[in-house]
């Protein structure tokens, strides 16, 4: 049985760093002088936001779990595929809230929450792009298996280095610190840098 399980766990390595972009949706810096549009605007965005950082969380954890014992190659495809759709699912979610809530109250504002809008999006194909990888692999080949999950779990990797750039900038300044005052945005803070141990 060996074959998948150091894939397992540099997938499982891999995913974890995924994490690291929802983080980025919660500043930590705090200051009461934000216009109430924006305060709004961020509550907005947060609310929507932290269930579906649960969900990333709770993926990644799925996939951890999954290759932290001896599992078979079925196993950890059903683990992996469903794993990867609730990620997709989740950043596209995420689109969706920030698309809705529309451009916050700063300079560029629309620029940036169009930027963050793709760049979810993108994520949210790249992960079902994942998940149909992960779905063709051949799981009664254990070594095509093994192989077939580096590919994913490099292409993981890639994805989770590519990370937030358009998200950060739609958080700088006064968004960062409206968001950092939303309960639900230190909450979903809170969860993924547990969800990372």
């Amino acid at each position: 049985m060996e074959g998948t399980n150091p894939v397992n766990k540099k997938l499982a390595a891999a995913l974890s760093g995924g994490a690291v972009l929802v983080l980025a949706l919660s500043g930590c810096s705090s200051s009461d002088d934000n216009s109430e549009q924006l305060n709004s605007w961020a509550k907005q965005v947060c609310d929507a936001v932290q269930p579906q950082t649960k969900k990333i969380t709770a993926a990644n954890a799925a996939i951890q779990q999954e290759t932290s014992d001896d599992s078979t190659p079925e196993a950890v495809q059903k683990v992996d595929s469903q794993a990867f759709q609730d990620i997709s699912d989740a950043y596209k979610a995420m689109a969706t809230a920030v698309q809705k809530a529309g451009a916050p109250d700063v300079e560029n504002g629309d620029k940036k929450m169009q930027d963050a809008v793709k760049e979810l999006n993108t994520l949210s194909t790249a992960y079902a792009e994942l998940k149909k990888k992960s779905d063709d692999l051949d799981t009664k080949d254990q070594a095509k298996f093994a192989d077939g999950l580096k590919g994913v779990a490099t292409e993981l990797e890639k994805l989770s280095r590519s990370g937030s750039d358009a998200l950060a900038k739609l958080e700088e300044g006064d968004v960062g610190k409206a968001m950092s005052q939303q309960q639900s945005c230190k909450t979903a803070a809170v969860s993924s840098s547990a969800g990372k141990g």
